[in-house]
C-alpha cells in the first residue's frame, strides 16, 4: 500500500537515527558494559595472588571470605568455585580447560567471578558444557569475558544471583542453533541479568524462573534475543538487541513487563521484535520497534478470561507488518502507539476478528482525517481496511505476491470501486496527528 502524503524521508530518517542512539548505549545509565567489552571490575582488597597451575589447589584450601587474584597467564578450567570465595583476574589471566567439560562450576552460596576471560573451547553441546555454571544462591558473575561458548553463564536451580558486565561471545564456527545458549536461567529466581555485551550466541532463555529482571543489556546476533517460558513477574527492559531473528519472546508466563527495549533488524521468515504467545497480564510499553518483518505478534495473548494486554507508547516502523494477529484479540489495548512506515499495520489470519482490540489515540501514517479544533487528535476516527488482508489470510499462497504490483491494485480497486466492503482491521476513535519523537520512547518513565 502506498504511505500517505503526510509521511515524510525526514520522519523515516528520524526514526533511523533515533535507534542507532538507543544501540549505541544502554538507557538506563548503570549498564556496566562500556565501548565494546566488558569493565574489569576493581581488585579486592586483601587478594591473594595465584600463578597459573596453583588455582585448583586455593580453592580447595579457600574459606569464605577469601579473595583470590589470578595472576596473567592461562589457568586450568574444571574448577569448582566454594561458598563466600572471590576469584578476581585482569582480563589477560584466561582460564582454559584441556578436555571438554564444564571450565567453572560455582556451587557455595555467596561466590563471586569478576574481571578474568573464560576461553571456553570445546564444550559439548548435548551435556551443557558451560564457561560457568552456578548452582547456588547470592553469587556474583561480573566483568568476564566469555569466548567461543557452546554455553555461557548457566545458572540453575539458585536464587538473587546477579549476572552483570559480561562480554559473552558465541562460537561462530558452529551452526546458529547449535551454539547454545549465552546466558541462560534456569528455576533461576529474583535474579538480574544486566548490562551484558551478547554476540553470535542462540538464545537468552529464562525459563520456569520467577521474578528476574533483564535490563541494560546489548545483544546482537542471536536468534531469540530473550526467551521466555514459564516465567512470570519478569520485567526486561532498556536492552538493546540488533540483527537476531527474534527480539524478545514471551511463551507461557504472567505478569510480564517489556520496557524501553530498542529491537531491529529482526528479519527472516520467523523475525519478529516482540511475540507473546499463551501469556497473560502483559505490559508492552516505550518500545523502539524499527526495521523487522513483524513489529509485535500475538497468539493467545492474554491466555486467560481475567487477563490482560496493554501495548501503549511504541513506536513501530519500517516493518513488514507493524502488528500480526494470529488469534482474536481479545481484552486488548493498544494506545497511544505510532505506526509509520511499515508495509502493513494489522495482519491477521483468516476467521479472526481482529476488532475486539481497543484502539485509542494512536499515530497511522495513513489516517486521511482531519484536527480543525487543534487539539491534536482527529476529529474522524481511523478505520484500517484491506481486502488483500483479508485475500492472503484465506490463501496463505497469495503471501507470495505482498508488496507487489498486483495486489496494491486490488486494494486500490476496492477502494476506487467500493463494490463490496473490505475487512475492518482497526477503529481508532480518536487517532493522534502527529508522531512522537523516536528517541523520547526509550527514555519514558
Amino acid at each position: 500500500m502506498p504511505r500517505a502524503a503526510h509521511t515524510t524521508a525526514a520522519s523515516t530518517a528520524l526514526a533511523v537515527a533515533a535507534l542507532a542512539a538507543g544501540l549505541a548505549g544502554c538507557g538506563n545509565g548503570h549498564a556496566g558494559v562500556h565501548g565494546e567489552t566488558a569493565a574489569v571490575p576493581a581488585r579486592p582488597d586483601g587478594c591473594r595472588d595465584v600463578a597459573p597451575g596453583e588455582l585448583a589447589a586455593a580453592l580447595a584450601a579457600a574459606a569464605p571470605g577469601d579473595a583470590l587474584c589470578l595472576a596473567v597467564g592461562t589457568h586450568d578450567g574444571a574448577l569448582r568455585v566454594p561458598a563466600g570465595v572471590t576469584v578476581w583476574g585482569p582480563r589477560d589471566a584466561i582460564i582454559r580447560a584441556s578436555q571438554p567439560g564444564t571450565i567453572v562450576t560455582v556451587a557455595g552460596a555467596g561466590a563471586r567471578l569478576a574481571g578474568f576471560t573464560i576461553d571456553a573451547t570445546g564444550g559439548r553441546f548435548e551435556v551443557l558444557d558451560s564457561a560457568v555454571h552456578v548452582i547456588a544462591d547470592d553469587v556474583v558473575v561480573e566483568g568476564l569475558v566469555i569466548e567461543r561458548a557452546v554455553y555461557g553463564i548457566l545458572v540453575e536451580r539458585a536464587r538473587r544471583v546477579t549476572v552483570r558486565g559480561n562480554h559473552v561471545k558465541g562460537d561462530t564456527r558452529a551452526a546458529h542453533g547449535m551454539r547454545g545458549d549465552t546466558i541462560r536461567l534456569w528455576e533461576t529466581h529474583d535474579s538480574l541479568v544486566e548490562g551484558n555485551l551478547v554476540e553470535d550466541g542462540r538464545d537468552v532463555v529464562v525459563w520456569y524462573s520467577r521474578g528476574n529482571r533483564v535490563t541494560g543489556n546489548r545483544i546482537h546476533r542471536g536468534r531469540y534475543g530473550t526467551h521466555l517460558m514459564y516465567s512470570h513477574d519478569t520485567v526486561i527492559e532498556d536492552n538493546r538487541y540488533f540483527d537476531g531473528v527474534v527480539g524478545v519472546f514471551v511463551m507461557y508466563s504472567r505478569r510480564v513487563t517489556l520496557r524501553r527495549n530498542a529491537i531491529a533488524g529482526a528479519a527472516g521468515a520467523a523475525g519478529l521484535a516482540i511475540g507473546l504467545k499463551d501469556s497473560g497480564d502483559l505490559v508492552v510499553e516505550h518500545n523502539l520497534l524499527v526495521h523487522d518483518a513483524i513489529g509485535i505478534y500475538i497468539d493467545q495473548a492474554p491466555g486467560g478470561v481475567n487477563e490482560s494486554l496493554y501495548i501503549r507508547g511504541n513506536v513501530i516502523r519500517q516493518c513488514d507488518a507493524a502488528v500480526s494477529l494470529h488469534t482474536s484479540p481479545q481484552r486488548t489495548v493498544f494506545a497511544d502507539n505510532d505506526l509509520a512506515d511499515n508495509t502493513e499495520t494489522v495482519r491477521v489470519a483468516a476467521g479472526l476478528q481482529p476488532t475486539t482490540a481497543v484502539w485509542r489515540g494512536n499515530y497511522f501514517d495513513d489516517y486521511a482525517g482531519y484536527d480543525l479544533d487543534g487539539d491534536g487528535t482527529g476529529d474522524l476516527r481511523h478505520e484500517a481496511r484491506s481486502t488483500t488482508a483479508a485475500m492472503i489470510g484465506a490463501r496463505p499462497e497469495l503471501a507470495f505476491f505482498r508488496g507487489t504490483a498486483a495486489l496494491g491494485v486490488v486494494d486500490a480497486a476496492t477502494t476506487l470501486l467500493p463494490l463490496w466492503r473490505p475487512q475492518v482491521l482497526l477503529v481508532d476513535e480518536a487517532p493522534r496527528m502527529a508522531p512522537r519523537d523516536p528517541q523520547e520512547v526509550l527514555h519514558a518513565r
